[in-house]
């Protein structure tokens, strides 16, 4: 019983962090009905990005940067959107596709000749709390209060800002919003950019727990889908919520089962989910 839940708390503070990352790539979908195929990569960049600017770089502390990070990848994404997605954004599914997908090849075959494959490890630590059968470090409760906080700051801005209210205007009518006065291309552009920050930022949090290479950001991608398909298309809190769903499973099923089980099991929800509730546990919706 002690190693269980041990495991669940553990697996439920990372779920935070993996409800995160999906929100990024709900958020895009959401908006403008793309599938972001480079968040992965965008994942490990937020992990190189944190490295480089922390300890092992120019010396940042590690939360700091991840503020440095965020910006960077609101950037990015922007510069993404304008460069690969915004030309193709009217046409069909496959065309979105072929593009981010190319852009995340890009990233990783730069990334592989700059940064090479050999792990990297930020070597951070900040203690842990040990309480009963607990022993969690505090990097995980850290970049779980984090993950809560950006969340809840991304709902704030989409419902209580103009410049939210603008993107969810664009979401659900982009030619109506457009007669409005509201600049759709901006804000597909910053919608983009926030989506793209949430991967970055997911993965500098991520940097703080495990080594990473150019090539870990697939995993977290393909959790990120699994994610998205629990929580629903286009719903950021529901991403947030199946993040912590995926985080529990991956907690407790290496106490009953050889943990090569988990990935088979996540694949298997995700088939489960699509063929019975393919809005999602809590619904799809536009931000």
């Amino acid at each position: 019983m002690d190693q269980f839940i041990a495991s669940l708390a553990d697996g439920l503070l990372l779920g935070f962090v993996y409800g995160l990352a999906a929100m990024g790539l709900t958020l895009i979908f959401g908006v403008m009905d793309v599938i972001n195929l480079a968040h992965g990569p965008i994942i490990a960049l937020g992990m190189f990005a944190v490295f480089f600017l922390g300890p092992p770089g120019l010396g940042l502390h590690p939360y700091v940067a991840l503020l440095v990070v965020a910006v960077l990848g609101l950037i990015f994404g922007a510069i993404i959107y304008f460069i690969s997605v915004h030309r193709i954004l009217d046409g069909p599914h496959l065309s979105s596709l072929l593009s981010t997908f190319s852009v995340n090849m890009m990233i990783i075959g730069v990334g592989t000749a700059i940064f090479t494959t050999t792990p990297k490890n930020m070597d951070f630590s900040i203690g842990g709390l040990a309480f009963w059968a607990l022993n969690i470090p505090f990097t995980r409760l850290v970049g779980a209060f984090i993950a809560v906080l950006v969340a809840a700051a991304l709902y704030v801005f989409l419902y209580r800002t103009q410049q939210g209210k603008a993107i969810r205007a664009v979401a659900n009518n982009r030619a109506a919003s457009e007669l409005m006065g509201i600049p759709s291309t901006m804000t597909l552009a910053l919608s983009f950019g926030i989506g793209t920050m949430l991967a970055a930022v997911s993965g500098a949090i991520i940097a703080t727990f495990f080594s990473f290479s150019i090539l870990s950001g697939g995993v977290y991608e393909l959790k990120s889908f699994v994610i998205v398909v629990l929580g629903g298309l286009g719903n950021p809190t529901g991403a947030l919520l199946g993040g912590l769903i995926l985080g529990a499973l991956e907690g407790i099923v290496p106490v009953f089962l050889p943990v090569s089980w988990v990935p088979v099991i996540e694949f298997v929800l995700f088939v489960l989910i699509l063929m019975y509730r393919p809005n999602g546990l809590f619904g799809g919706g536009r931000s």
